[in-house]
């Protein structure tokens, strides 16, 4: 098993230039205490409410694997999404890879909780062109952990270095050869972050949950941007409601092209990750 991995870290109020070269090279970068942890402990409870509805309607949550679910939420349900979203280092992150014009495309969690089991090796989508051809990332994914990671829980782990992997001999061009794998053992490591920390990555990475082996469940928020070029919108279905974009500082709702409906409607439940819903798990 790997030994345990702190992840790269930054000075949130400094330049973000050494952790932009840092994500284009390894796929991930991280910045240690960019969210006050009273914050983060609010995002948890609202998304420890939202899953408890999600699970008590068709349609409201996806099998990720064993013990593991994903669901997507609109960002009202969330006490904390403009601090996150309008984070100056989620801001600049973002500015810097994807340009001005980028929008959030997704909020959404996963949860694997006690007998959750290593999913295969995977990235979330299909490589574009721009990043297998001209080594250029077309979207970013932040995670935010709403717990205090420990070694028993099943940490994420990644493959860093593989967001540029052709894959176009994966299957679904998501899930790579079982014989690949002694490559990203190579390249992986596992991430222990705690309560106030961000991640930046690619979703092209390759990356898998590991088994959590503790009593506990670990939840982590997912952040989806995509700049011009990607399309990634086209799985998730945002939404909010007019009264709340109008209180949305404006340096977050000028990254929000989703609808702005009067009364919000439950999201069924659409991104699913094939490999993953069929419940395959690798050693």
């Amino acid at each position: 098993m790997p030994a345990p991995t702190a992840p790269a870290t930054t000075d949130v109020a400094g330049d973000a230039t050494e952790d932009v070269a840092t994500l284009l090279r390894d796929g991930i970068v991280g910045a240690r205490g960019a969210l006050p942890v009273a914050l983060v402990d609010g995002l948890r409870d609202d998304v420890e409410a939202a899953f408890a509805d999600a699970r008590s309607r068709p349609g409201g949550t996806i099998g990720r694997g064993p013990k593991r679910w994903y669901s997507e939420l609109h960002p009202e349900a969330l006490g904390g999404f403009a601090e996150l979203a309008g984070h100056p280092w989620v801001q600049a992150i973002s500015d810097a890879v994807l340009g001005p014009d980028w929008t959030i495309v997704e909020i959404g969690y996963d949860i694997p909780f006690e007998g959750a089991q290593n999913q295969p090796w995977h990235r979330d989508f299909r490589a574009p062109e721009a990043t297998v051809r001209d080594r250029r990332l077309t979207s970013l994914a932040f995670n935010v952990t709403l717990v205090d990671t420990e070694a028993d829980m099943g940490p994420f782990e990644i493959a860093l270095g593989t967001q540029y992997d052709d894959g176009a001999d994966f299957d679904h061009e998501m899930f790579p050869p079982k014989e690949n794998a002694p490559r990203y053992l190579e390249r992986a490591v596992r991430k222990y972050p705690s309560r106030g920390d961000i991640s930046a990555r690619s979703a092209l990475t390759l990356h898998r949950g590991t088994a959590n082996h503790s009593t506990k469940s670990r939840p982590v928020l997912v952040l989806g941007i995509d700049g011009p070029e990607a399309d990634n919108a086209a799985h998730h279905d945002l939404a909010v409601t007019r009264d709340y974009y109008a209180a949305l500082p404006e340096h977050v709702r000028r990254h929000l092209a989703c609808p702005i409906v009067d009364e919000l409607q439950p999201i069924v439940q659409k991104h699913d990750i094939e490999g993953l819903v069929m419940g395959e798990t690798e050693d």
